[in-house]
């Protein structure tokens, strides 16, 4: 029987929309067996998190075209203690975007670059197409299909974990 392995989802959120995603992401990821899934808001993400997970999941609202604040501050704590240390582990983006979402997109790949780390999938960017101060700020609720691509996204990551193939 393989070992149990741990599948870090840290996120953060605003308006909610960012919450959803990785809430069903856990979801999904906890009915592999032999997967343990986590679910950190990045601010009590901390390095020892990260060493001992064996793949990750990065959600993030954009703001003004780039990571929310409180994701750059998680990169920026665990950097340098997780450095050389979790090299070729898998890990997946998701965006919860008002208008482009390419930019944090990016962001998280440089990043992710700067820590050794695989991406098994291309970002997955939903968009709210909020515009207006009141639209940004407004609480967000993400459709169903959207959702649907969190889940499918987290229960191929977490499968792979779990037969060895991250």
């Amino acid at each position: 029987m393989a070992a149990s392995r741990t599948l870090l989802i840290v996120y953060h959120s605003m308006t909610g929309g960012t919450r959803q995603m990785a809430e069903v992401a856990l979801h999904a990821a906890a009915q592999e067996k032999d997967v343990q899934a986590r679910l950190l808001r990045a601010q009590d993400a901390q390095p020892g998190d990260v060493l001992s997970a064996d793949g990750y999941i990065f959600a993030t609202p954009e703001n003004l075209a780039a990571i929310s604040g409180r994701m750059k501050d998680f990169f920026d704590r665990c950097y340098y203690p997780a450095l050389d240390r979790i090299n070729g582990r898998p890990y997946l983006t998701l965006i919860c975007a008002g208008s482009d979402g390419s930019n944090a997109a990016r962001q998280i790949e440089r990043i992710a670059t700067g820590w050794r780390l695989r991406a098994v999938a291309q970002p997955l960017i939903v968009c709210t197409h909020a515009q207006t101060p009141e639209a940004i700020l407004a609480p967000k609720q993400i459709g169903e299909e959207d959702l649907q691509s969190c889940r499918s996204l987290a229960a191929s990551l977490a499968t792979g974990l779990a037969l060895g193939i991250f």
